[in-house]
């Protein structure tokens, strides 16, 4: 990447001087630090692509399959949390303490991406290859939706622990390389790429889906392994202080002791993860759902696609705005606020959200909202988390998001479908879940100021 270049010892990370940017041993032009934007934003488009459509085009295959609620919740929310709470610990833990001339996290990025890229279009074929199977068992096949269910869910897998391990370590790779004065408005600019790919797919898109499933599946595997792959090539990691010797000697046993002592003993890390995971999964009973909560009041897919993009236009158009304010104020701060906003559309939502016009103000408002969460809190690990072992306590809150999300969804689901399908009832559940996580929140600003708040925090190690 042009413009790198050793920073002279003293100086701090992430400050400008003239038209300098450091991070690291980094050190970037304003024409530099324009291009890593631009090559990161190119990865994170095809990443986006991903994250925004691979989800409920996965969830219309598995209803078009015979699939219940509650499987639906296990394969889209619960076994990747499960997966995600021993592949991101590992891979985190790794990654901080990997050395090579490629970096630390472009190695483990530039493998995971094909494998996510070739598990989609394994997807894709999984409805045929289901088929193909129950024609090749002959009398001792279980039948077609089980040979189906069977094939998607070897893909899903190997997709999600590809994807796990991009999530975990392209959030890794940008706290390396992006200076930490800017980190707010940087995912700003992250989130109005995704906003802006999630509406053009929900606007044109959503409405042709059930018809077009294999080839949007083939299409975003390309647009990923292509895009993303491009990206990990142009983009540089600095220089890394060498990894303390007793560390690089440890065995497994002793990492994970190390591992378990540095991330959980300490009831700071014990309440940030826990606010920011309660938080996370406050927005999940009804995002998990929305597509069948959509369907119950009469809705078509077409109007429910034109609504979620109405609401990513509207994230999209206050992205950076969000982000600029969460460098200003703190992303803790902004959760909070987007928090307290959420939870009175919770408790009017559950009451009234009963029409196709109603659930369309209220899951616009929720989408919204969540993206005002999601956009100001997206530079809080970077903020708060220690920033040579950043993606092991990334990886520590994600085992605990994970748990919780592996619980809820089904739980949600074997609700649903016990109450004969209310979907009123995913925004009881986002009320509950908000108001605790306020809790939490409150009781993490405590700490942080304790620990020197805006004018001189450092996290505790």
């Amino acid at each position: 990447m042009g413009g790198e270049a050793m920073v002279p010892g003293g100086r701090r990370d992430g400050a400008a001087r003239g038209n300098a940017w450091t991070v690291g041993t980094l050190s970037y032009s304003s024409a530099g630090l324009v291009l890593l934007f631009c090559w990161l934003l190119f990865g994170d488009f095809a990443w986006t692509s991903r994250e925004r459509a691979v989800t409920p085009l996965a969830q219309l295959m598995l209803k078009a399959g015979g699939a219940s609620d509650t499987i639906v919740g296990l394969l889209a929310a619960s076994l990747p949390a499960a997966m995600g709470m021993f592949v991101a610990p590992v891979v985190g833990y790794r990654s901080d303490r990997y050395r090579s001339r490629f970096g630390r996290r472009i190695p483990f990025l530039i493998v995971s991406t094909p494998l996510a890229a070739a598990a989609m279009i394994g997807i894709a074929f999984a409805p045929s290859v289901g088929t193909w199977l129950d024609r090749a068992l002959g009398a001792s096949s279980p039948g077609v939706p089980v040979c189906f269910l069977a094939f998607f869910c070897v893909c899903w897998i190997l997709f999600e622990v590809a994807a796990i391990v991009g999530n975990s370590l392209f959030l890794a790779l940008i706290n390396d390389v992006v200076p930490r004065e800017i980190l707010g408005r940087f995912f700003g600019l992250f989130r109005a790429m995704s906003l802006g790919v999630g509406a053009l797919f929900n606007f044109f898109l959503m409405g042709k889906a059930e018809n077009y499933l294999w080839e949007m599946f083939v299409c975003l595997a390309l647009i990923y392994g292509i895009g993303f792959g491009l990206m990990c090539l142009r983009v540089k990691e600095g220089e890394y202080p060498p990894v303390p010797e007793e560390e690089s000697r440890e065995g497994f046993a002793d990492s994970l002791r190390r591992y378990w002592r540095e991330c959980f003993t300490h009831r700071y890390y014990l309440w940030l993860f826990g606010a920011l995971a309660i938080a996370q999964v406050a927005f999940a009973p009804v995002n998990t759902f929305a597509i069948f909560y959509a369907k119950s009041v009469g809705m078509s897919m077409d109007t429910y696609g034109k609504a979620l993009a109405a609401a990513f236009v509207i994230s999209l158009v206050i992205s950076y705005s969000v982000g600029a304010l969460a460098d200003r104020i703190h992303p803790l701060r902004v959760a909070i606020v987007s928090l307290v906003l959420y939870l009175p559309l919770c408790l009017w939502a559950m009451v009234w959200a009963v029409s196709p016009g109603a659930f369309a103000i209220a899951f616009v408002a929720h989408v919204s909202i969540a993206g005002i969460f999601f956009t100001g809190t997206a530079s809080a690990g970077q903020r708060l988390f220690p920033k040579e072992k950043f993606a092991q306590f990334a990886s520590a809150a994600q085992l605990v998001f994970g748990l919780f999300t592996m619980l809820l969804p089904p739980a949600m689901g074997i609700v649903l479908d016990l109450s004969g399908h209310i979907y009123r009832l995913t925004f009881v559940a986002g009320a509950l879940l908000c108001a605790v996580s306020l809790v939490f929140f409150f009781v993490v600003l405590r700490f942080y100021n304790r620990l020197g708040g805006d004018a001189a925090y450092c996290p505790p190690v």
